[in-house]
């Protein structure tokens, strides 16, 4: 099956207090409203708030709701100061990690084999990859905005096996739409997303493609998720802003659903 995901990257933003209430505000909402069966929700809270974000949800809602990192280690265990390793994630009841996200490839230096490795790891785990992708302005206004992102599936998830690969999560982020308040317009988001599926089945099969799931990450809100889920190729959206008030990502969630029933 494939999935329609609605989930939130909250970066380095909260505090305690305030990161536990948004996760009891989202599971209260959860509990309050029957989803189809085929969509998700995910959380990505900064790191010291995941064990208790994890803890406040309900257990009527573990099949629909999950938590993960926004970022892990390739490694075990060992010295790496700093680092959080998939292992210590799932251990605390996380079930996916972002890869890749534009940010982390912008100011740490992350390279598509630095990410290969990153994701093969995670697998080995047994957590989900939310593998991001993406192109910065120039590239878009430049026409190879196709390629660029082609190379970077290619670069860091072409080596996987047909049955890893089909365990993995994609996120198309246009970078020159984070945090801008501008919005690939939905026309723009079907063509990138219907060009990574083609690669996809082009690299794999058809069948693989069709069932992978392919999320839209970029100022997607309220105002414009309905335009944006309706496109046949795009399965939901990786929210930043949005997904740190309550009212603002339990909507997103409602307008999936909504897509889905109509």
């Amino acid at each position: 099956m494939r999935y329609k995901i609605v989930a939130g990257n909250w970066k380095m933003n909260l505090n305690q207090n305030e990161a536990i209430q948004l996760t009891n505000d989202i599971n209260q909402y959860l509990s309050n409203n029957n989803l189809p069966k085929q969509v998700k929700v995910a959380i990505h809270p900064p790191l010291p708030y995941l064990a208790n974000c994890v803890n406040y949800i309900s257990e009527k809602n573990n099949a629909v709701f999950g938590v993960g990192g926004q970022n892990c280690y390739t490694q075990t265990s060992g010295a790496y100061t700093g680092e959080t390793s998939p292992e210590m994630l799932k251990d605390i009841g996380c079930q996916y990690v972002l890869i890749g996200h534009s940010e982390r490839r912008k100011y740490f230096n992350e390279s598509h084999a630095f990410l290969a490795e990153k994701v093969k790891k995670v697998l080995e785990t047994g957590l989900t990859p939310i593998f991001c992708c993406g192109e910065q302005l120039d590239i878009r206004e430049a026409g190879t905005h196709e390629a660029h992102v082609g190379a970077q599936l290619r670069e860091s998830l072409f080596d996987l096996s047909k049955e890893d690969f089909s365990k993995i999560i994609i996120a198309y982020e246009p970078v020159w739409a984070i945090g801008t308040g501008v919005t690939a317009s939905p026309e723009q988001a079907q063509d990138m997303h219907a060009a990574l599926r083609q690669l996809i089945a082009n690299q794999y099969d058809k069948d693989i493609a069709e069932n992978t799931t392919i999320l839209y990450g970029g100022s997607c809100k309220p105002a414009n998720a309905a335009s944006l889920f309706s496109q046949a190729d795009v399965d939901g959206g990786l929210i930043g802003g949005a997904s740190l008030k309550a009212e603002s990502f339990t909507e997103i969630i409602g307008i999936m659903a909504k897509c889905l029933s109509a």
